[in-house]
């Protein structure tokens, strides 16, 4: 899978473990759980398929499968980077998990045609590795380790080519949807909610298969049916992120720095918090600015902050005490607009940032009016 676009927040990559073409790859924890699964499942399989092999050489047959499963995921993930770096989008890194990898990227594909050539890139990859594998299983001879591994790694290279093609977010296929909806729309964002239900439906299809098959005894394993709900479940985890990132996008152009920031009142440093509200509230404003002797806005009052010194308090506490300090990351320009407005607050998350245009002082725009103006609450009845 691939991680597109830069507005949804990072997520935790995991351990560090070298740089392949440049580019960073980590190993999140959760993929030694599935390397000690796969590893104990699949060395009863080798027993019973090598019965000349010692327990020990199987389950070592075993963990090779998982190191080779390991390295197929690697290059499907490669596959997208290095895709993407054609079309001039960077790559923050690659994250190898337990239910496969994803590669994270700095923003989204350009246009609908970028879209669909750097989602399919990793399943194409998969799919090369896949017929490589059950070339190099005819021509070996069965009941060796060596066809048993080629046999598996066929398998399983094939089945993920398959499987990340499924019409439906966060898969592959679900990215190729969207590009297709987008093209034929001119609205990503519609394509993106459109892929995220479909994503859903991927999801349910997938746990309904499992069931069903442990009701006909097709799936006769325990491992197999826990492993398979677990998929289920982060699809439809996927597929909800989605629709709501789709949601979120269609709003994005209502976002506009300048136009979100309330006007504030000015007080010196050093100032009572009770004189500062006082004076505030006669101005009928709520937001409070530190400023220094020569007028130069130094911090901006936090209302939590605030909001918590109780009110027998606040003519001994000053306002410079419940007041943000400003740094580079406390300051928006007034232009700023869309993803740059939510780039900049994930960089730098805080309740309130100071608005300016050049040297002038706009207001402060509040994080939790941003929220509210990307994800509205419905009215209720």
């Amino acid at each position: 899978m691939s991680d597109g676009g830069a507005s949804p927040p990072r997520r935790r990559p995991g351990i560090p473990v070298g740089r392949l073409l440049g580019i960073p790859v980590y190993l999140n924890a959760s993929w030694f759980l599935l390397a000690v699964l796969i590893t104990l499942v699949y060395g009863d399989v080798v027993r019973a398929n090598l019965p000349g092999l010692q327990a020990s050489q199987a389950y070592l047959v075993a963990f090779g499968f998982v190191v080779c499963l390991l390295v197929s995921v690697l290059l499907h993930e490669l596959g997208h980077a290095l895709t993407s770096r054609l079309y001039g989008i960077g790559v923050r890194g690659i994250t190898l998990e337990m239910l496969g990898g994803y590669t994270e990227m700095e923003r989204d594909a350009p246009n609908p045609r970028a879209e669909v050539v750097v989602s399919l890139a990793g399943p194409a990859v998969s799919a090369v590795l896949g017929v490589s594998a059950a070339v190099a299983t005819a021509a070996l001879p069965s009941g060796g380790i060596a066809h048993e591994l080629a046999l598996q790694a066929a398998t399983a290279n094939i089945l993920v080519a398959i499987f990340n093609t499924l019409p439906g977010l966060p898969l592959d296929g679900g990215r190729a949807l969207r590009a297709a909806v987008w093209a034929a729309s001119r609205d990503k964002h519609l394509g993106t909610r459109v892929a995220g239900w479909t994503g859903r439906v991927v999801a349910v299809v997938v746990l309904a298969t499992a069931l069903l098959g442990l009701a006909t005894g097709w799936v006769t394993s325990p491992f197999g049916l826990v492993f398979t709900a677990v998929v289920a479940i982060v699809l439809w985890t996927g597929a909800s992120q989605s629709i709501r990132a789709g949601r979120i996008g269609a709003r994005l152009h209502l976002v506009h720095a300048g136009r979100m920031a309330r006007p504030a009142l000015g007080v010196p440093s050093g100032t009572p918090l009770g004189e500062a509200l006082r004076r505030a509230a006669e101005t009928g404003l709520t937001d409070l600015l530190v400023v220094d002797g020569a007028g130069q806005v130094r911090a901006v009052a936090d209302p939590a902050a605030v909001a918590a010194v109780p009110a027998e308090r606040r003519p001994w506490v000053t306002v410079d005490a419940v007041a943000r300090t400003l740094d580079a990351g406390a300051v928006l320009a007034a232009d700023l607009t869309g993803e740059d407005v939510i780039r900049a607050v994930q960089a730098n998350p805080a309740a309130t940032y100071l608005v300016v245009s050049g040297e002038d002082v706009v207001g402060v725009m509040h994080a939790a009016d941003l929220a509210t103006l990307l994800e509205p609450r419905e009215p209720q009845s």
